[in-house]
Parts: structure tokens; sequence; C-alpha cells
């Protein structure tokens, strides 16, 4: 989370914590120890809030009646009211505390909450006689996007211009935690749209003339044949896998050398690769299909035009707290002002989607400071740096089992 995000996050929360503060300042003389009570308040609450983001993070839709639950007790807490509930559009997800019973009359009393994105306090109707200490209730809506999702309600003995106002506080919190889940949501959905892209790249020419090639050994080389089989089926199962978005870089460079020898057994002496991978990195995680449409791009070309032979360096070493990958062609280039247009999605339908896909996932997933590192020019071949992080928050792979 960026830190302006976090601050998003936190401030509603911290001016809740003024609620909290005016619960919290009895506590008994002599406890320097644990600060302040101001510090005392701040550490809780911000403690509280740890506690009841994770199962917000899961976003409204998949929250799910045990994770709304867990919340809304921390958040209970947090006020210190007899009851508190969340509830979508239709109905209440969870209830924290006693009164459950009031559950029942709620949607009908939220309509204008919903409706109109205000909160609205009101009595809860129960008389004294009935033994039920939630008499009043203040419902605040929940909005991510300018969308109310549902409300927040909480119930006490009485009414408090202060509880309505922290209630309000909390809610601004948990909606931004579920505006946060959205926008996981929607990185995770934009990524695997960008997959799918990269996958419709893998030109069906490719792929005929790869089995073509297969073919022409049958008769002449029946244990070749075989052996380009195995390794078609080894890089057709990783470029089309469904599961997770990262990998390892031993799995990319096992699925680029079973390309490359596809590409070989098609072009023979025309193509020349060389690899010089540090085994040390081979476990550090990357995004899937990360290198491999940079390969393609080398391979296309290095083999375009009157180029009669193509040399392909592909690199690897260990560089500290990175990996350095380096792919290089001595191909037909490319002309620096056209990758800059490529790289800025100015390139025109199907121009560059390899290197802008790469480009950009790579910024997203690392930072702004790890896309390609492109060195190229009209004639001179192309030189591609990509660095990874040999650790990164929320980058983790598992690698795929691969044939005996």
């Amino acid at each position: 989370m960026t830190a302006t995000a976090l601050l998003l996050a936190l401030c509603p929360l911290l001016l809740a914590g003024g609620f909290l503060l005016g619960r919290r300042t009895a506590h008994p003389a002599g406890r320097s120890d644990l600060g302040t009570p101001v510090e005392r308040a701040t550490f809780e609450t911000l403690h509280t809030a740890s506690l009841a983001a994770p199962p917000l993070r899961a976003g409204l839709a998949d929250l799910g009646e045990e994770g709304a639950r867990k919340a809304l007790r921390r958040l209970r807490t947090l006020l210190g009211t007899e009851a508190l509930c969340l509830t979508d559009e239709d109905r209440v997800l969870a209830w924290a505390g006693h009164g459950e019973h009031h559950a029942a009359h709620l949607p009908a009393r939220l309509e204008g909450v919903l409706a109109h994105g205000r909160s609205a306090a009101f009595d809860c109707g129960c008389a004294p006689e009935a033994g039920c200490a939630s008499r009043w209730a203040v419902a605040a809506p929940v909005v991510v996007e300018d969308r109310v999702l549902g409300a927040l309600v909480t119930y006490a003995p009485r009414e408090s211009a202060v509880l309505a106002r922290a209630l309000d506080e909390v809610a601004r919190w948990v909606s931004v935690q579920l505006e946060l889940a959205e926008l996981d949501h929607s990185r995770t959905r934009l990524i695997e749209a960008e997959i799918k892209a990269l996958r419709a790249q893998i030109s069906p020419h490719f792929l005929f003339n790869s089995l073509a090639a297969i073919a022409s050994f049958v008769r002449t080389d029946p244990e070749r044949a075989r052996e380009l089989l195995l390794r078609f089926a080894d890089f057709a199962r990783y470029s089309f896998r469904s599961h997770g978005d990262f990998t390892t870089l031993a799995d990319e460079l096992h699925s680029i050398d079973q390309y490359l020898a596809l590409v070989r057994a098609r072009f023979g002496e025309r193509l020349s690769v060389t690899l010089q991978i540090a085994p040390e990195v081979l476990p550090v995680s990357l995004p899937y299909l990360c290198l491999q449409p940079l390969v393609e791009n080398a391979v296309k070309h290095g083999l375009e035009g009157a180029v009669t032979r193509s040399r392909i360096t592909i690199g690897a070493r260990d560089a500290g707290a990175e990996a350095e990958v380096v792919i290089e062609d001595d191909g037909v280039g490319m002309d620096p002002e056209r990758l800059r247009r490529v790289l800025r999605g100015e390139g025109g339908p199907g121009a560059g989607i390899g290197l802008l896909n790469v480009d950009e996932r790579l910024r997203q997933v690392f930072g702004e400071d790890h896309g390609l590192v492109i060195e190229t020019g009209v004639g001179a071949g192309t030189r591609i740096t990509v660095r990874l992080p040999k650790y990164h928050p929320g980058v983790h792979s598992t690698p795929m089992p691969h044939r005996a």
C-alpha cells in the first residue's frame, strides 16, 4: 500500500480514536510505562484497526458471514457499543453483540440511508420493561466509488452525538478498506486480461510450423520427433496454465528453452542461442509470461528481412538484492522514437503489445523503477534488461512440476 493510501485508510480511525480516548482515560496511576492516555488510545485504535482490516480486504461480495463477524467484533470493541452490524443493500450480513432481534426490522429503517448515502439515527422501539439495552441506533452508509454498498449500524442505550460521529468515521474507514479490496480485484482482473492478450499473441503460425517441423522428423529421426513433441507439450502446458500470477525464473527459463528448441528445429543453424544463467537466481519470482514475450520478440527481429543468421544471448546474474536478466539479439533493431511510442501505447493495434504488456506489469508489481530498459537502434540489434527484486511483498510463486 502506498503512503498516501495508508494515510487515507488510517485517518478516519485516528479521528474515531477520540471516542476511544474518552473511554480510556480512567487507567490507574503509575502506568507511565504504557505511555500517556492519548498514546494508549492511539495504539489501541491502530491495533484494533489492524485486526479488523484483513477480513474486509476480501471485499463486500466475498466477505461472507464469518469474515464480517470477525471485523465487527473488533470494531465493536473500538466503539464500545451494545451491538454493531453490517448490511449490504438487501440484508444483514453479520451481527456482533446483543439485541439481534432488531435485525428483522432493519432493512426498512435503512431505506433512506441506502438511497441517499447519509447517516441516520432512530429509536429502536423497545419499551424499557422489555429488558433490551439497545434503545437507540445510528446507521452510516458504506460507500465505494460513490456507490452505497450497505450500512454500518450501531446500537446504544441512549442517544450520543459523539457515538454518531465516531460511527461515521469508522464507516468511512470500512469504506476505504472495501475500496482497496476493489482495487486489488481490479488489478487481478487487469493482470488476467493482460495474460490473455499475451496468450493470444502466441502465433498460430508458430504452432503450425512447430508441428510441421516435428512431422518432418517422424520418418527420418523418430527419436528427435518424440523429443520435440514432448517439448511442444511442455511449452503449451506452461503458456496456457491456469494457476498463479507469478512464476519462478527457473520455470520461465525452462519454457523459453522449450520454445527455442522448437524454433531451432525449424531454422537450424540460422539461429544461435547462448544462455548464461547463474544458478542462485533461479528461485527468484516474477510475473508469469514476463520474459517469454521478450525472447519471442528477439527471435522475430533477429530473423527478420534478409538476415541469414541471428545470435541471441540470454543472461541472468546475481546483482545483490536483485536478479538482472539481459536478453540481447543482433537483429534489425528498432528506431528509438518508434520504441518510445510503443511503450506509451501509441504504436497502433498489435504493435509491440508484448513489450508494452511486460513493461506495464513489471511496473505494477515492482514499482516504477523496474520497467524495461531497452537499448536499440536501426540495424544495431536490441538489448533488453530486466531487474527483478529477490524479495518483494506479495510476490510469491509455486514452481510447476516438470516432465520427468
